[in-house]
């Protein structure tokens, strides 16, 4: 190896001793440049050669010319809605031979008992694992795996669901159980007594994670802990579901009138239609559910809200306070004036706090908003405990900026043209367009509320902005929870204000026996 490498060496210089006399020649004839101070200003601080970089950058990206956006006109499903009130959409879609479906069933956990939170999770769980009365739900996994096929159910906030895939040739086996499930559910007690065991595990888990915590306790600061929206599922809660509650909600809710249908992929519209027909068509109205349910929501009190966690060296950060509902006609300035401020690398939260101040990997934030009640405003980030104070007051003063400082050109350009260039990405299959249309039905928005979305953000401009901001961001009126371990904190919380701690401990003790678990008999 040391004799290649002098070999090389004697290489080099054989050639440099070659070339030498030319470069020296041709350098004589050439006119020597004079360099001055004032010729040639070199920066004299990094603050100087970064600004030469951006104006260079700038220049760079100024010769750069992007097309107007395409007009976005997606493919819209076809609407039929039966006699007894149920909605379906058809959305064809035949680049692969599958058939994909959902049903949406008014009725959701904003409605049921205060004594039995967590009945709907029980119920979107064991409606498929519990089968029908001539099929388990092993059974149903057995007939299913073998089509590779699908069938899930599962509930949220507002409502339960059905939905399946399947490859198109075995459409018609793998809806047979889709119908089974919704005439005639077993709800077994063995599957009831799993579901209890599996969310009581979640719930003695629940404070392992300081980030989720973070989450749960933020989101009852805003809209109270006793808020459907807010509310979390016990012990004691858990344990009060029984069989008789499943059924009991099955005929409530499970009716045509309260159920949205829709189905994309490879089938031909006119044949699909006649067929949910036949199995929808007849079945009778019942007891409509309520359109969008009043929620009583009771945020807590501004201030300072804490929750110690001795076992961690990050402080997990959240300002939060009531945002709008997307049928706000300021939702579209809203969304900019998000983008502006926290909504991606170059907003103003990344830039100052993680990239200059170096205070967090991720920080970020805005207006929430949702379709049928006000959603969370929400300003967080992660922070070594040494900077938790510190963190606190810089997110205090960039919202404070954002209330203040005017919004630039170039934020504006940049806000709109990502959401503008990345909306589309999100509407970029036939399914997403159907699954979005099957929204606006449930909550009762406009059908071209999606193509309305594009044209109110290319309406906003700076003055938007900055009226939203100073409308919907309010400093005074945020609750700042913090957990994380007080012991290494840079300052005391008591320096921002008056401290209110939060208890996480979790009340109770898991069902102790089968019995108290199982929901009753069969």
């Amino acid at each position: 190896m040391m004799k290649r490498l002098l070999l090389l060496l004697t290489v080099i210089s054989v050639l440099l001793f070659a070339v030498a006399p030319a470069c020296a020649q041709a350098t004589s004839k050439a006119k020597k440049p004079t360099v001055t101070k004032s010729t040639i200003a070199e920066p004299q601080s990094p603050a100087e050669l970064e600004a030469i970089v951006a104006a260079h950058r700038k220049q760079l990206l100024s010769k750069i010319k992007t097309p107007p956006l395409s007009p976005f006109h997606p493919q819209l499903p076809k609407r039929i809605e039966l006699p007894n009130g149920m909605v379906i959409f058809l959305q064809e879609d035949h680049e692969l031979p599958l058939i994909d479906g959902s049903i949406t069933i008014r009725g959701g956990s904003r409605v049921e008992p205060a004594e039995k939170v967590g009945l709907v999770a029980v119920f979107g769980q064991v409606w498929r694992t519990g089968g029908t009365r001539t099929r388990t739900g092993d059974q149903l996994d057995d007939y299913l795996e073998a089509r590779a096929a699908k069938v899930e159910t599962g509930g949220r906030s507002d409502a339960t669901t059905v939905g399946w895939s399947s490859l198109k040739n075995d459409f018609n086996d793998v809806f047979d159980v889709v119908l089974e499930l919704l005439r005639e559910p077993e709800f077994r007690s063995e599957k009831i007594l799993l579901a209890k065991q599996q969310i009581a595990t979640g719930i003695s888990r629940r404070n392992d994670d300081p980030a989720a915590v973070a989450r749960r306790e933020a989101v009852k600061l805003a809209y109270g802990a006793d808020s459907p929206f807010a509310r979390t599922v016990e012990y004691a809660t858990l344990e009060a579901v029984t069989r008789q509650d499943l059924l009991d909600w099955h005929q409530r809710f499970v009716h045509p009138n309260n159920m949205i249908l829709g189905v994309t992929g490879d089938f031909d519209p006119a044949t699909m239609e006649a067929k949910l027909r036949e199995a929808f068509a007849s079945l009778p109205k019942g007891p409509a559910a309520e359109k969008n349910p009043k929620t009583p929501i009771h945020p807590a009190k501004p201030g300072i809200y804490f929750v110690n966690k001795e076992d961690v060296n990050q402080s997990n950060i959240r300002m939060v306070d009531l945002g709008i509902r997307r049928d706000n006609p300021d939702y579209f300035a809203v969304d900019v004036m998000n983008e502006v401020l926290g909504g991606g690398f170059a907003s103003r939260l990344i830039q100052s706090i993680r990239t200059k101040q170096g205070l967090a990997y991720s920080v970020g934030g805005g207006i929430g908003s949702t379709y049928d009640h006000p959603g969370i405003t929400a300003l967080g980030m992660g922070t070594k405990s040494e900077t938790t104070v510190k963190s606190i007051e810089a997110l205090d003063t960039e919202l404070g900026k954002m209330l203040s400082e005017p919004v630039t050109a170039a934020e504006l350009k940049r806000s709109k043209d990502s959401i503008l260039n990345s909306f589309v990405f999100e509407f970029d299959s036939k399914d997403k367009v159907l699954s979005e249309r099957m929204t606006y039905e449930f909550y009762g928005y406009p059908a071209d509320f999606l193509e309305r979305y594009r044209a109110g953000v290319e309406k906003v401009n700076a003055a938007d902005v900055e009226r939203v901001a100073k409308k919907y961001l309010h400093k005074d009126q945020m609750r700042t929870l913090i957990v994380g371990n007080q012991a290494e904190f840079d300052k005391p919380l008591s320096t921002l204000g008056p401290v209110t701690p939060i208890d996480i401990t979790i009340p109770g003790t898991p069902p102790g026996t089968p019995a108290a678990a199982s929901g009753g008999e069969r």
